[in-house]
């Protein structure tokens, strides 16, 4: 019988976790199904549902629940960041102009274009060898006077983890709105805004073991943003529309269990994560570890394997029953490295040999030993398929 697939693909998504499964159902069964914007008691239940929720997600990253606004998941959340502070910043008469590293979500990368799209600008910011912001170069953003600072907690890609206090504190001596995406961030560090001069911060639901489609922002000035839905005038305004009840429950047990487990969890990933990174650099030759000489989230490895391609590594490790990922996007048939391991000066062959394995909740010890027994022979073939190739 062949061994079980080992998934290390969290910071992708993660399963839902019992707890979370438990504290939503009642949410999509007859005991709590109601619109939370009725004033019956249907209606009432799911309100209540609703504002429990919010005081969990409050509790957990140290803000108020009247800040948190429930969104449909990380991306909502950055574009409402994003977007919303620059229609704020022109609705004020200031500049429509945001400043974002080069290494952030997709989400928002896109959303400074979008800025650029609707006659704002973007000013996008360098990183160093290890993925950390140059700090000069956003001195010089502040100077402008933009919009909006976003820079990511935690990569998703390589795990740096960027000094989000030091950013923070230049912005608010600026006098410019901080935007920070936490999505793998928390759970995985200490996250708390009790102290942090951030005004926005946004989580997502499935990353902490939540459903997809559920995700907040956290909202600490409400004239920093402008809503970019517009609707019924639920929450506040900034993001109306019915909402999801029993997303909105999930998110909140997510979250008070990620927070009340962080502190374990990060050592015990943190350990196997070096654990599989020291037996790959013994067991296959000419690996790289991407973003090593900096600080990085305790739950992500990520990869580079010379001569080799990491479509082609990814496709033999899932046949081998291990699941991970790239950073790499294929566009019209070229494939093109991960815009992070650009940014960071990772030549271009090591990005296009770039992979990723991330652990949660679930990763055990077997789990490295698996990894550490395939990856030798799926290297190897990948490597062979290379030279036959031409393309080693």
């Amino acid at each position: 019988m062949s061994p079980s697939p080992v998934y290390l693909d969290h910071a992708a998504t993660t399963p839902v976790r019992p707890e979370v499964l438990e504290a939503m159902l009642p949410y999509l069964t007859e005991q709590a199904f109601g619109n939370p914007s009725s004033a019956h008691r249907f209606g009432r239940a799911a309100r209540a549902g609703i504002e429990q929720a919010r005081r969990e997600v409050a509790a957990g990253v140290g803000a108020e629940p009247n800040q948190v606004i429930f969104t449909s998941g990380g991306t909502e959340a950055d574009n409402l960041s994003v977007l919303g502070a620059a229609l704020a910043a022109r609705e004020r008469g200031g500049r429509m102009a945001v400043a974002v590293s080069a290494t952030e979500h997709k989400a928002v990368l896109a959303a400074a274009h979008a800025v650029c799209h609707l006659g704002g600008s973007e000013r996008i910011l360098p990183v160093d060898a290890a993925g950390r912001l140059d700090l000069e170069a956003l001195d010089q953003a502040l100077a402008e006077g933009p919009a909006v600072v976003s820079v990511m907690w935690v990569n998703n890609e390589v795990g740096t983890v960027q000094p989000v206090r030091e950013i923070a504190g230049r912005c608010q001596a600026a006098g410019v709105t901080f935007h920070t995406d936490a999505v793998q961030a928390f759970g995985k560090l200490p996250v708390s805004l009790h102290d942090l001069p951030c005004t926005l911060l946004t989580i997502s639901g499935h990353k902490l073991g939540a459903p997809k489609g559920i995700g907040a922002l956290v909202v600490r000035d409400r004239k920093a943003v402008e809503a970019i839905i517009h609707g019924g005038g639920q929450q506040y305004g900034l993001r109306p529309g019915t909402e999801n009840v029993a997303g909105a429950v999930a998110l909140g047990r997510a979250v008070a269990l990620a927070a009340q487990d962080q502190a374990d969890e990060a050592e015990r990933l943190g350990a196997l994560r070096d654990t599989l990174a020291e037996r790959l650099l013994a067991a296959v030759s000419d690996l790289h570890v991407n973003g090593r000489d900096g600080e990085r989230a305790p739950h992500v490895l990520n990869l580079s394997v010379a001569g080799a391609d990491s479509e082609a590594l990814l496709m033999h490790l899932d046949l081998a029953g291990v699941a991970a990922s790239s950073g790499s996007a294929c566009t019209t048939g070229a494939v093109e490295p991960s815009h992070v391991l650009v940014a960071m000066g990772v030549p271009r062959e090591l990005a296009l040999g770039a992979i990723r394995f991330s652990l949660g909740r679930e990763s055990t010890a077997a789990d490295v030993d698996r990894v550490v027994e395939v990856m030798p022979s799926v290297v190897a073939k990948v490597r062979k398929l290379a030279g036959v190739l031409g393309r080693a």
